[in-house]
């Protein structure tokens, strides 16, 4: 069986440089520097980290590789590296700034052809793909280019396609849900999970130790948050011994 994960996520404004949160996607504020929180997480006992430029693909431009190979070099747990991804040369350039995964959104849904390629050349294992997801009527519905952009797709199934393209781990995210510490979408994560049957990172909602307990009943076996953990509303060693109490089968050598 394999261990769920813990993983803190660090939603970088690459333009400065810095750690950043909002709620729906909207309203960023300043959390703090990136390669310190990334420390801080590292001892703390995360066993991976997610480092998100999320103003990458609103504003066209590549992720911003300076703030990556710091968070990179300062951590020893594997770091997924995604935001501006949009070709092999964007991605081979994260890989070599120390980037362990690589995390397609928007260029993945523009030009599904990328998925297959970064899966070929990096390996599945490698080759993460991150869906925004949005509940419209019964269905949820795939938004792009920083969650700012409604396409056509329906989640559940672009997760399924992401999947034979050759995606390995999907990042999940939901974002009625973000921000909101309501919990995670449970029915996302349940839908997602039957339907692509790889390991899935569930983010988006995170409020309180039995919110990570319930998604990883639904089938996540990474568990993200970010403003819980910037806050120290929830304690990541706090949060294993909980889990571990549960049943639930996690990493707890730190």
């Amino acid at each position: 069986m394999v261990a769920v994960r813990v993983i803190p996520c660090l939603d970088i404004d690459g333009r400065r440089g810095v750690v950043v949160k909002g709620v729906n996607f909207q309203g960023l504020r300043e959390v703090g520097d990136p390669v310190e929180l990334a420390m801080r997480y590292d001892e703390e006992g995360a066993d991976e980290l997610v480092v998100l430029d999320i103003t990458a693909s609103v504003e066209d431009r590549p992720t911003f590789l300076k703030v990556v190979r710091e968070v990179a070099t300062s951590v020893s747990i594997p770091v997924t590296i995604g935001g501006g991804v949009r070709s092999m040369e964007d991605a081979d350039k994260l890989f070599k700034a120390g980037a362990d995964k690589v995390s397609v959104n928007t260029a993945a849904v523009r030009k599904p052809e990328l998925v297959a390629e970064l899966a070929r050349q990096y390996g599945s294992q490698s080759t993460v793909v991150a869906i925004d997801a949005k509940r419209v009527g019964e269905s949820y519905k795939v938004y792009i280019r920083g969650g700012n952009t409604p396409t056509d797709l329906d989640a559940v199934r672009w997760a399924a396609k992401a999947v034979e393209l050759g995606a390995g781990e999907l990042l999940v995210t939901s974002i009625d849900r973000d921000g909101t510490r309501s919990g995670y979408d449970l029915d996302l994560i349940k839908a997602v999970y039957s339907a692509a049957k790889v390991p899935l990172i569930a983010s988006g909602g995170a409020g309180d130790y039995s919110h990570f307990y319930e998604a990883a009943l639904a089938g996540a076996d990474g568990l993200l948050a970010a403003s819980l953990f910037h806050f120290r509303i929830v304690d990541i060693r706090r949060l294993k011994e909980y889990l571990a109490s549960r049943g639930v089968d996690v990493r707890v050598d730190y």
